[in-house]
C-alpha cells in the first residue's frame, strides 16, 4: 500500500519534472502547504493515468485562464514550454477560452504569455490575415458544429427558430466554430477537453453536459474528459470538479441507455 510519505516523495518529484529549474506552483512553504500540494496535487493528481503531461497542462492551463489566475498563468505557461506545449498551442487555448470567459480574459492571459515568452527569447510568428469571407465561416462553422454536436447542434440556444438567441448565434457559427475552433496550432480533441475544463470551472452545466457528449465525437475518450475534469479540480476547486463529474456519469449513463 502506498503511504503518505511516497506519495509526498512523488509528487515532489512529479512538481520538479514538470517545472524544471522553474519557480513551481502550489510550492508556498508556509504552514506545511508545500508538502500537503506536493502529496495531493503533483503525488495523486498529476500521477494519474489516462492524459499525458501535456494535455494535463493543456487543460490547467484553460481552467486558469477561466478563472483569471495570472501569477499561476505565468508559472504554468513557463512549465508548459518545457513540456513541450509550443507559444502557438499556448495562445490558442487562451484565444479559445474567450468564447467561454470572455475575450478580456483571453487578452489578459496573452499578455502574461507574451511576458513569459520574452523572458525566454521566443519570437512570435506573425500571422497572415485570414482573409475568408463570412459566407467561408459560416459553412465552415456548420461543418464543425456537426462534427462537434451531431444531431444536437440545432436544439436550445442554437436553434435557428429560436426567438431569442436566433438574431445572434449565427455570429457564433461563424467566429466561434468556423474561425476559432478551426485555427491552427491546437487540434481539435485538445480544445474540446480544455472547453469541458472550463465550463466546469465556470460552473456552466448546460454547456458542459453538451460538450461532455460532443467530445466523444471528435475523438476524445470517457477517460480523456473525466481526468480533464479531475486535474481542473486543484485550480478550480474540488467542489466543482465533483459537481462535473456528477454531470459527466450522468451523460455518460445516457449515451448506454440510448
Amino acid at each position: 500500500m502506498t503511504q503518505r510519505n511516497d506519495l509526498n516523495r512523488l509528487g515532489k518529484a512529479e512538481r520538479a519534472a514538470i517545472f524544471g529549474a522553474g519557480e513551481a506552483a502550489l510550492a508556498n512553504g508556509a504552514f506545511g502547504f508545500d508538502d500537503l500540494m506536493a502529496e495531493l496535487v503533483y503525488g495523486q493528481i498529476w500521477n494519474r493515468p489516462g492524459l499525458s503531461r501535456q494535455d494535463r497542462m493543456a487543460v490547467t492551463l484553460a481552467v486558469l485562464c477561466s478563472v483569471q489566475n495570472q501569477a499561476q498563468l505565468r508559472r504554468h505557461i513557463a512549465a508548459a514550454l518545457k513540456l513541450g506545449l509550443t507559444p502557438r498551442a499556448i495562445a490558442e487555448i487562451f484565444i479559445q477560452i474567450g468564447i467561454y470567459r470572455g475575450f478580456a480574459a483571453s487578452e489578459t492571459a496573452l499578455e502574461t504569455a507574451r511576458t513569459v515568452f520574452a523572458e525566454q527569447g521566443i519570437s512570435l510568428e506573425i500571422d497572415l490575415p485570414r482573409a475568408d469571407s463570412l459566407e467561408a465561416l459560416m459553412g465552415r462553422g456548420r461543418d464543425l458544429q456537426g462534427a462537434l454536436h451531431a444531431e444536437r447542434r440545432n436544439e436550445g440556444h442554437a436553434a435557428p427558430d429560436n426567438p431569442v438567441t436566433g438574431s445572434i448565434y449565427p455570429l457564433v457559427v461563424q467566429y466561434c466554430y468556423g474561425e476559432i475552433w478551426d485555427r491552427p496550432g491546437l487540434d481539435r480533441r485538445v480544445r474540446a477537453i480544455c472547453a469541458v475544463a472550463s465550463f466546469a470551472a465556470l460552473d456552466h452545466d448546460i454547456l458542459l453536459r453538451k460538450f461532455i457528449l460532443s467530445a466523444l465525437n471528435i475523438g476524445a475518450s470517457r477517460s480523456d474528459i473525466t481526468e480533464a475534469l479531475i486535474q481542473g479540480g486543484p485550480y478550480n476547486g474540488f467542489a466543482f470538479m465533483l459537481k462535473a463529474l456528477n454531470i459527466a456519469s450522468e451523460a455518460f449513463a445516457s449515451l448506454d441507455k440510448a
